[in-house]
């Protein structure tokens, strides 16, 4: 695997090896052995999966402690603008992010740490979005930022009127009137 610096250091993406040949492809999609020598040394716990259809942003979310997540994302199917806001007050890049597209043709994954808001846009007709967590969903612990709050600057690659909320993230406040439940003590993973 091939670790791709962003603009945030502690946000990694992640791009494997791809052999193919006339019959398709292979690739390593997860080795926990790579993945601890070259991005950090964590466990997985939980595996999920969602299916979405063009327009939809789910996110920004987070894990409060004692639950808090690091997770580890990829699209398996389709195509999404994947967003990760830095939300660790004393942070030298807090309120900002990093924005990928992640797809089922680039193969790519990104590592978002503890201390950061997640979210992503579905901008295909349906995507496949798989994360490993390593920690376990806590609902009690959850906590979000609103997808369109204006200071965070965050360009979704979708017309507003396309886009499709659940109804807890139409709610959501900006990062500003957040509880800030994070700092830049906050341990990684």
């Amino acid at each position: 695997m091939e670790i791709i610096l962003t603009d945030i250091p502690d946000i990694k993406i992640i791009e494997p090896r791809v052999f193919g040949d006339s019959r398709g492809y292979f690739f390593e999609s997860f080795s926990d052995r790579e993945f601890r020598e070259k991005v950090c040394n964590t466990t997985f716990v939980q595996d999920n999966e969602s299916m979405s259809c063009y327009g939809v942003v789910r996110g920004l979310h987070y894990q409060r402690a004692p639950h808090c997540q690091s997770k580890l994302v990829r699209c398996v199917k389709g195509r999404v603008l994947d967003v990760a806001v830095d939300i660790r007050l004393g942070s030298p890049t807090f309120g900002q992010h990093v924005a990928v597209e992640l797809s089922a043709e680039n193969h790519r994954c990104l590592f978002i740490p503890r201390g950061f808001a997640h979210g992503f846009a579905v901008l295909s007709d349906e995507a496949i979005f798989q994360y490993k967590c390593d920690n376990y969903y806590a609902p009690d612990c959850e906590g979000g930022i609103a997808w369109d709050d204006p200071a965070l600057g965050i360009d979704w690659q979708l017309p507003a009127a396309d886009v499709i909320l659940s109804a807890k993230d139409t709610g959501r406040c900006t990062l500003a009137a957040a509880p800030h439940d994070f700092d830049i003590s906050t341990p990684l993973y």
